[in-house]
């Protein structure tokens, strides 16, 4: 099947890639850059593609993210907060609508290449901070765009982890051989991961409850 992958570089979108792929999908790699302070994620992205044979498309959101003000991976004035990615504080990362925007123009693109499904990252412990990442919105998403496709393409929503734990990714992530090296996490975007922001930490927690060495360097240990 034809598949639209959106994949941002992080560790989740990097190994449902590389599992789509091993279920022999046809991949168009699609990634996003909205202005997110983190850019070189984009850099993990195009490697993805590059390593599994996809075709890579980059669209360019920047102009719409400037205007998606107050948070911390769009606003500059704003810091990313150190912390448990489940903390109170990390809804400050929340870009508003950022999944529905990206969903829509993959889409987009499906009806236009002929692709049967378009697919998605999000995880079980996304659901606590980013209410477009939940089942209800993905349930929901699905039947509206169905509709909003009627008569040109019957796509499907693909969400293979969204009942799935970040440490069950590195699992299987490791079994599908996927070089988690060669993926970015870090919000802060610096050299290295900072080890300290919430992604940073539910990176790391993620490897030490699937008992999975991690091959990430961070600044602050």
């Amino acid at each position: 099947m034809k598949t639209i992958a959106i994949v941002s570089g992080g560790m989740d979108s990097v190994t449902m890639a590389h599992l789509l792929k091993a279920q022999g999908h046809e991949l168009t790699i699609l990634s996003f850059s909205y202005g997110q302070r983190h850019v070189k994620e984009l850099e993990f992205a195009a490697r993805c593609a590059d390593r599994l044979g996809a075709t890579f498309n980059l669209v360019d959101l920047s102009s719409v993210g400037a205007l998606l003000t107050g948070s911390a991976l769009t606003d500059p004035t704003i810091a990313v907060p150190d912390g448990h990615y489940e903390a109170p504080n990390m809804r400050i990362t929340v870009v508003p609508n950022r999944n529905a925007i990206m969903l829509s123009i993959a889409y987009g693109v499906a009806v236009a290449q002929g692709a049967g499904e378009v697919a998605t990252a999000v995880h079980s412990g996304d659901h606590h901070i980013y209410p477009d990442c939940r089942p209800g919105f993905i349930a929901a998403f699905d039947a509206m765009q169905r509709l909003a496709v009627e008569g040109f393409g019957d796509i499907r929503l693909s969400t293979p982890f969204v009942n799935m734990t970040k440490a069950e990714i590195v699992v299987l992530g490791s079994l599908l051989g996927v070089p988690f090296v060669d993926t970015w996490s870090c919000y802060k975007g610096g050299d290295e991961h900072c080890g300290k922001c919430g992604t940073c930490v539910e990176r790391r927690e993620a490897f030490q409850i699937a008992g999975i060495t991690d091959p990430t360097s961070y600044t602050s240990r």
